[in-house]
């Protein structure tokens, strides 16, 4: 390791750094990976993403989530971005009407699960620190009735908002908390109809305006886990951050959607992510990643990445649907730093198998409350921490056991802000998508997730009308229909 290996190995692009002189690639792997990336044509594939073209190929989709935030007046869009662009527009011009006939309430629940959660919730923990006083936003995505009910009774129903969302209008956990929400209400005497909101597609079975106070729409070609800059993860941000805050976010986004169709590897840096990242999964068969954010505000995004990235590249099968032959997408974890460096950092550093880390990092602290001790503020001390870890990551220290050689790569970002925090999801939003195209894979649908929910439904339905249920006589039950109809 070098000084001019580090100046070396680094790119630039909506205003993070992507620092990667730690991983374990050359001049030489970087030119082979990007030669491959160039034969699967992938910067091409986000072209046509961006632009509107089927990229979902089992369900004949879109994925069009970058059109989520779109300026108004960009040039050189395709008819189906534009077309796409004008549906968003027109949502946020309602919500920006309608923010202001609920002035008068305090809190406000998400409820929803998986893409309908994770990202609005990670980002609403991100930004919190730019909240409207006297706003607070809140999450039910468990169907575990304890959940809803600890949430209920931490907020004043009467000046409560209550955000539906399902894009099906009939998931499973959403109806049935929202059914046990409307019953709060009633009893409470309060009208639900003042206090939900719905989000959901056009001609779902929450397609009815006489139900809630405000209604609101997502699409097919957005989905779940890439819709968080959507009316998905609108309506709750708007109202807590602001909608100004909001379109900053959505700024950030965009401004990383340009650099994810940079022709350049060095000025693309969502591609050079994803490249490294299927060194270390394909060629050198580490199965894992860590992401590491160092940063408490991040606290609940690698539980958004690990649905972005093990929902849409968990695939053993390519988009032709026969059996890959390689290593697809890795098992993904994180917490924030410092705290996770006195839980599994001793596995990273020592363990028998090496784990890539991803470090997130802010030069500047986002509340700006910080106090020299001892010659150092604490955001110096957490950034020291970052920067430490990752160079002892890569050095080791032999005659203490510390094999060292194991890859690592930084992010800087200057603040965790809103248009940074916008940047920064989108970087992982194409990061993934770059690798699905590299892998042949579709990472833009969830089979695995679809046939869970079937055998759920079968379940429940073994165990309604029981008192106490059966569950070992239920579980049978179901594993010998199941296995008869295979």
């Amino acid at each position: 390791m070098t000084p001019e290996r580090v100046l070396q190995y680094q790119a630039k692009g909506a205003g993070f750094t992507l620092s990667y002189a730690t991983e374990l690639v050359s001049d030489e792997i970087l030119e082979f990976l990007f030669g491959l990336a160039k034969e699967r044509e992938i910067v091409k594939w986000m072209h046509r993403m961006q632009a509107g073209e089927v990229v979902n190929l089992s369900e004949n989709r879109a994925a069009l989530h970058t059109a989520m935030r779109l300026k108004k007046g960009a040039k050189h869009l395709s008819t189906a971005a534009l077309q796409a662009a004008e549906l968003a527009w027109g949502q946020l011009d309602a919500l920006s009407d309608f923010l202001p006939t609920v002035s008068g309430y305090t809190d406000i629940v998400q409820v929803g699960i998986g893409g309908s959660s994770l990202g609005p919730e990670a980002i609403y923990h991100a930004l919190k620190a730019y909240a409207i006083p006297g706003r607070k936003a809140h999450f039910i995505a468990n169907i575990d009735p304890d959940q809803t009910a600890a949430v209920l009774q931490s907020v004043n129903l009467a000046k409560t908002l209550f955000v539906i969302v399902s894009k099906s209008g009939s998931t499973l956990e959403t109806v049935t908390s929202e059914a046990i929400i409307r019953s709060a209400l009633i009893k409470a005497g309060l009208d639900p109809t003042l206090h939900l909101i719905g989000v959901t597609g056009k001609g779902s079975p929450m397609d009815e305006k006489t139900r809630y106070r405000a209604l609101f729409y997502i699409w097919d070609f957005v989905g779940g886990r890439f819709s968080v800059t959507s009316m998905v993860g609108a309506v709750v941000l708007a109202f807590t951050l602001g909608i100004e805050t909001f379109f900053h976010f959505l700024d950030g986004a965009y401004a990383m959607d340009g650099v994810a169709l940079k022709d350049s590897l060095q000025d693309n840096l969502p591609l050079l992510g994803a490249l490294i990242g299927v060194w270390n999964r394909s060629f050198l068969g580490l199965d894992t990643v860590a992401v590491v954010p160092y940063a408490e505000a991040l606290a609940r995004f690698p539980a958004h990445l690990q649905q972005l990235d093990m929902e849409s590249n968990g695939k053993g099968s390519d988009r032709q649907d026969s059996k890959v032959t390689y290593p697809t997408g890795p098992i993904l974890f994180g917490e924030p730093g410092t705290s996770c460096q006195h839980s599994f950092f001793q596995l990273i550093h020592q363990g028998t198998t090496p784990v890539p880390l991803e470090l997130i990092g802010f030069t500047t602290s986002q509340r700006g409350y910080d106090l020299k001790v001892n010659g150092t503020t604490s955001q110096q001390k957490l950034v020291g921490n970052m920067l430490a870890q990752s160079l002892a990551l890569a050095l080791g220290k032999p005659e203490g056991g510390f094999p060292g050689n194991r890859p690592s790569q930084l992010l800087i970002g200057q603040r965790c802000d809103a248009h940074t925090l916008g940047a920064l999801l989108a970087y992982y939003e194409h990061k993934v998508a770059f690798q699905g195209f590299f892998w042949n894979i579709n990472s833009f649908d969830q089979p695995g997730v679809e046939l869970g929910k079937h055998l759920a439904t079968r379940m429940i339905g073994a165990l309604a009308g029981s008192q106490v249920a059966p569950l070992e006589e239920a579980f049978a039950r179901l594993l010998g229909s199941a296995s008869s109809t295979r």
